[in-house]
Parts: structure tokens; C-alpha cells; sequence
């Protein structure tokens, strides 16, 4: 993959696929090695002031590479890739996917019938078993469940089969597409460093006119491994700073009754299903 070597200046660009790494070495060999990106996909990996070799790895890799000076969050560093190169569609995708340079075109094709949708591929674990990419209302009653060992609240976790198409609330910030012109708009909010930061932007999309979609026929292996499923103080406190920046911004949502009354009257919730009975195909 050489992107700084085929996409000229001039040429213009169907992909913008972004990448935030911070201390992604390891992550980017294992799902980047030997990744062969068709023409006019350029990949940009904005490094987030590791303390590894990560941009080292990702230029090695064919990457662009924006090296920060400090470590600006992950949505901050997200909107500063998307920015960065002029392109049809950007992919917000993280260092721990795999993802298959063929379905960029089923994503695109999704774009171009709809521009204005939010597009999530289906992620599935290594053992090929399906990941719950999309959630529904990120109510704090479900939130909470979620983290439960098998809790009860497993209706919000949504997840699409092959050649299926939900409408979600909000899709995981692991990998999402959109059009340029959609991120222009709504972008990811910088107020949060990590984590809310993908529930706040699907819910701002869905406010904003754009539907948010699960596409089950696009399935990227993605090696999940988050911090705050085990003890990690660092990382709890800094996803227990963004839950009280989400539920301040969406008071309505710390309790399920109510949940519409934020939107103008002609965007309910009503319009986003929350299960898998919300097929859009």
C-alpha cells in the first residue's frame, strides 16, 4: 500500500479513510500488514503522541501520517484526519480492524443512494461470531445494563445479519462511513476526549436529518479489547468524565420517558427503530 505514491494532488480521492493511533503499533502490523488499497482511497493515520513507534509503523505501512504534539482526544483527532485531504467519503476506522478493500465499494454505493446516511459496517470478532455494533437509546438504564454480565438490558445491542440494513441510534465509533458533506455537518464533538463521543455523534446525525445504519453486508473482523471492561483506573475515569458531559448535554435520557422531546416536532424517536424488526431492506 503506497498511498503517498499513487494519489496525486490533483487526483481526486473517493476515500478518506482516517485512523487514530495511540500506542497502535502492535494493532497496525497485526490488521494493516500486506493491505492493498484500491485507487483513490488514501489512508491517514493521525498519531496521537505515542509513546511507540505507531507512526513509524503506519508510514511504513503506506499511511499519510499527521503526528500530534500532544494527545488530543480521539473525535479531536478524527475531525483533524477528515480534514485533512479533500475526498467524496471519508472512514473513520480504528487501528484494531481488518477491513476488506472490497466492500468499500458496497459502503460507497450505500452513500451514493442515500448521501446523507451514516454508515456502520457489522463487526465480527476473530472467531468469526458477530459483534453488537449498533445500540439503540443510549438511555442511562441501558447503558448500565449493558456492562452487566448477561444483563437483562440486551436489547440494546443491535446487530445485523448478511444482506441487512437497521436503522441504529447510534453505531460504535470503531468504523463508521459518511459522505464529506454529512461530516462537514455534524463532525465529532472535541468536548469529549474519549468515549459518549460516538453515542453523541449518531444522536446529533439523527437530529440533523441523517439516518444512522447498520449494514450487515459489509463484516470487518475488529479485535475488541476494551479498557474498561477490566480495572483500568485511568481509563474509567476518563469514560465517567464523558458519561457526565453526555447526560448533562441529554438529561432526558438519564430516565426512558421522554426520550423525544429534545427533537423538532417532525423528528421523533419514533423514526428510529430500536430493534432488529427496524430492517431498512
Amino acid at each position: 500500500m503506497h498511498g503517498e505514491d499513487r494519489v496525486g494532488a490533483s487526483e481526486a480521492l473517493t476515500w478518506n479513510v482516517v485512523t487514530v493511533s495511540y500506542n497502535s503499533s502492535r494493532d497496525l502490523h497485526e490488521h494493516w500488514q500486506g493491505l492493498v488499497l484500491p485507487d483513490g482511497v488514501r489512508w491517514t493515520v493521525v498519531d496521537n503522541a505515542s509513546a511507540d513507534d505507531s507512526a513509524e509503523v503506519a508510514r511504513a505501512l503506506g499511511a499519510q501520517v499527521i503526528v500530534l504534539p500532544r494527545n488530543v482526544g480521539f473525535g479531536a483527532a478524527n475531525n483533524i484526519g477528515a480534514s485533512s485531504v479533500a475526498s467524496e467519503n471519508v472512514l473513520f476506522v480504528n487501528p484494531d480492524i481488518k477491513i476488506d478493500p472490497v466492500s468499500l465499494v458496497v459502503l460507497e454505493d450505500v452513500l451514493q443512494s442515500d448521501p446523507s446516511v451514516v454508515v456502520a459496517p457489522q463487526l465480527i470478532n476473530p472467531d468469526g461470531t458477530t459483534q453488537p455494533s449498533g445500540r439503540s437509546f443510549p438511555t442511562l438504564p441501558s447503558k448500565i445494563l449493558n456492562r452487566l454480565p448477561k444483563a437483562a438490558g440486551r436489547h440494546y445491542q443491535i446487530t445485523a445479519e448478511r444482506g441487512e440494513q437497521l436503522y441504529v441510534s447510534w453505531a460504535i465509533g470503531a468504523a463508521l462511513a459518511m459522505r464529506s458533506t454529512t461530516f462537514a455537518e455534524i463532525r465529532w464533538d472535541e468536548h469529549f476526549f474519549v468515549y459518549y463521543e460516538d453515542s453523541d455523534l449518531g444522536l446529533r446525525a439523527w437530529k440533523g436529518g441523517h439516518r444512522v445504519v447498520l449494514d450487515g453486508s459489509v463484516r470487518w473482523v475488529h479485535s475488541w479489547a476494551r479498557d474498561t471492561t477490566g480495572f483500568n483506573a485511568r481509563a474509567w475515569r476518563l469514560e465517567l468524565a464523558s458519561m457526565a458531559k453526555f447526560y448533562f448535554r441529554y438529561p432526558h435520557l438519564l430516565f426512558p420517558v421522554s426520550i423525544a422531546s429534545w427533537l423538532h416536532p417532525e423528528r421523533r424517536w419514533i423514526g428510529i427503530p430500536t430493534s432488529r424488526s427496524g430492517r431498512t431492506a
